[in-house]
């Protein structure tokens, strides 16, 4: 195993290498929460309610979409990650859709700056499986208050036709990287209270294969990830039918959620 300050090291700079190219204009806050190839955000929008006057804290904020996606609907949000890099395009992201974020740069398992019971929620797309699931846990459940909610999603790690990507993608991913597996479910079940979950993305991704065959696309020359969303309007019509499909294979085969490519993640204090 990697000394940790190691591992923090090289996600900062991969982070900080990818803020670089990004154009803030083309980040998708709204359509990463309210389109087709977007399931895992709307659910836990659904799922979190209101979030007007809410403290909201977002982990590895990336380019933004959620911490400007949770302020335009009126939280007072603070966005965290590695990268400083990461953060200014949060900032300018934030302004070009008239709101206002907080940022800090934190580690996603030292909150303490944030001082105890200090977030109705705690936000984190994409951030589990790059960090120490235990200790980031428990960092969460310091920071949040009483009767708070935490919101997670990220990759599952048990589908083999994903694995075989994630194989392929491995200059749009840190080497680090540790998909959630079915025996994580028990760092949360230990930690929290009222613990509920969702899959995504069983036969929907025959999306990848179509970015793979037909659009010859390779998984290291763009992030699949970020296709699904930039490209939602021409995907609609294909995704709206097989994630209708999953709905009824994961209703009559749940287990098969652990084949899924995502988990979306609901726990409370």
């Amino acid at each position: 195993m990697s000394d940790k300050s190691e591992i923090l090291k090289r996600e900062e700079d991969f982070h900080d290498e990818w803020a670089g190219t990004i154009d803030p204009q083309e980040v998708k806050v709204d359509e990463s929460f309210t389109g087709s190839t977007s399931p895992e955000g709307a659910w836990i929008i659904e799922q979190l309610g209101d979030l007007k006057g809410k403290k909201v804290l977002e982990l590895g904020s990336g380019a933004g979409e959620g911490a400007v996606f949770m302020a335009k609907q009126g939280a007072d949000v603070t966005a965290t990650d590695l990268s400083s890099g990461m953060l200014e395009v949060v900032k300018k992201v934030a302004a070009l859709h008239g709101v206002s974020v907080k940022t800090a740069v934190a580690s996603a398992d030292d909150l303490s700056q944030f001082g105890n019971e200090s977030f109705d929620v705690v936000y984190a797309a994409n951030l589990l499986h790059h960090v120490d699931i235990a200790r980031c846990l428990d960092a969460v459940k310091a920071v949040l208050k009483p009767g708070g909610t935490a919101a997670f999603w990220d990759p599952v790690a048990h589908n083999p036709a994903i694995n075989v990507y994630r194989r392929m993608a491995m200059d749009v991913r840190t080497p680090d990287e540790h998909p959630i597996r079915r025996a994580d479910m028990k760092l949360f079940r230990e930690r929290f209270s009222g613990l509920n979950y969702k899959f995504f993305w069983l036969a929907s991704l025959l999306v990848f294969v179509r970015f793979w065959l037909v659009d010859r696309i390779h998984p290291s020359a763009d992030r699949y990830w970020k296709l699904i969303i930039t490209r939602e309007r021409e995907l609609r019509p294909m995704v709206s039918k097989l994630m209708w499909l999953d709905k009824m294979i994961l209703k009559v085969v749940p287990f098969l959620g652990w084949w899924c490519w995502n988990i979306a993640i609901i726990v409370r204090k």
